[in-house]
């Protein structure tokens, strides 16, 4: 039998129209620059944030894969490095909020949970938090340097996200395989 949902009217929400600043992005070109300054800078961060996560987990596994994660976020920075050279630009950081979020979110968590498995799905939840914000950012800046022409940006674009996602994927299968089911003993 159907079920009848009642539609709820829209509430009028009382919006302001955001004024754009001075140097705001008035081309794609502008705007993929602007992200690529916000994942460097994101990037950057997580190579202080990891060795952290990894001195505070208890899982072999999941300090092995932080600690590889290092090495390839070393790696993301000198592709990032390179993107900015090919377009001509030098290589600037511009704060990343989102990463700067999620970097405080996962010492929250380290600072709320006692060292163990619960520690380890902790911080399991966090790093993949931080893993999927790289993958939507590398897939929308891979997207633009498509649609831009930039072949060479794109091809570093889209190798560093397949190790994001691979990355993830890692994590949950430490998570699965392991830490979340010791975490409830």
């Amino acid at each position: 039998m159907e079920q009848k949902t009642k539609k709820t009217p829209l509430k009028k929400v009382a919006a302001k129209k955001v004024v754009a600043k001075k140097d705001a992005a008035k081309q794609l070109e502008d705007l993929f620059e602007d992200g690529l300054k916000d994942i460097y800078w994101a990037e950057k961060a997580l190579t202080k944030a990891l060795p952290k996560m990894g001195k505070n987990a208890s899982s072999p596994k999941l300090k092995q894969a932080i600690a590889d994660h290092l090495v390839q976020t070393n790696e993301h920075i000198s592709r990032l490095e390179k993107i900015f050279s090919t377009l001509g630009k030098k290589a600037v950081a511009k704060k990343c909020d989102a990463m700067e979020g999620l970097l405080k979110e996962g010492q929250g968590v380290m600072e709320e949970t006692a060292p163990g498995d619960v520690r380890d799905a902790g911080i399991i939840g966090a790093a993949q938090k931080v893993e999927h914000y790289e993958i939507a950012t590398y897939g929308t800046l891979a997207a633009f340097a498509k649609v831009l022409g930039e072949k060479e940006a794109l091809n570093h674009l889209l190798k560093t996200l397949d190790e994001e996602k691979k990355c993830d994927e890692l994590l949950t299968s430490i998570a699965d395989t392991e830490l979340n089911t010791a975490a409830i003993k």
